[in-house]
């Protein structure tokens, strides 16, 4: 049985293995915003065009004291390759084990090309500056993505 994190509830820790092979824990973005979001493959076209539409606001998440970080189930030399690539200034976090995926409950069947499949569903979490999950978004369309999740920032920000 897997704890998933409900919204409000701190997120407990866990280590990721992110770009730049380095492990890192959640617990390291404590004091911060965290943004959290999980794609299903690196460098198809929505997750390429989420990923770019978040580079490109990069400067305004940073502002509001606000980290990014992309997951999936990819191999690491993957995610390298997906960053390098289209240049994001964020790390990719490799769940290869889906201990991620699980924790945030977005591993979905899918129906893919007439197949059921596991894959992930495009979902965006918030973690506030104390580890709480803040916002969580699932389902996620892309376009308008990132400005609703900024604008979720700013907000947390205010209050």
């Amino acid at each position: 049985m897997t704890k998933t994190v409900k919204p409000g509830k701190k997120v407990p820790v866990i280590e990721l293995h992110i770009t730049g092979d380095k492990r890192v824990s959640l617990s390291d973005y404590a004091g911060k915003h965290l943004v959290l979001y999980f794609d299903p493959k690196a460098s198809t076209p929505g997750c390429t065009s989420e990923g770019l539409d978040f580079s490109a606001a990069i400067n305004k998440f940073r502002r509001q004291s606000c980290a990014i970080l992309g997951a999936s189930r990819d191999s690491l030399k993957a995610q390298e390759n997906f960053k390098a690539k289209q240049e994001f200034p964020f790390d990719l976090v490799s769940d290869k084990e889906e201990a991620l995926c699980n924790l945030f409950d977005v591993i979905k069947m899918k129906n893919m090309y007439g197949k059921q499949v596991r894959g992930i569903e495009r979902s965006t979490f918030l973690i506030d500056p104390d580890g709480k999950l803040a916002r969580e978004w699932r389902g996620v369309k892309v376009p308008g993505h990132v400005d609703e999740v900024l604008d979720a920032v700013k907000e947390l920000n205010k209050a």
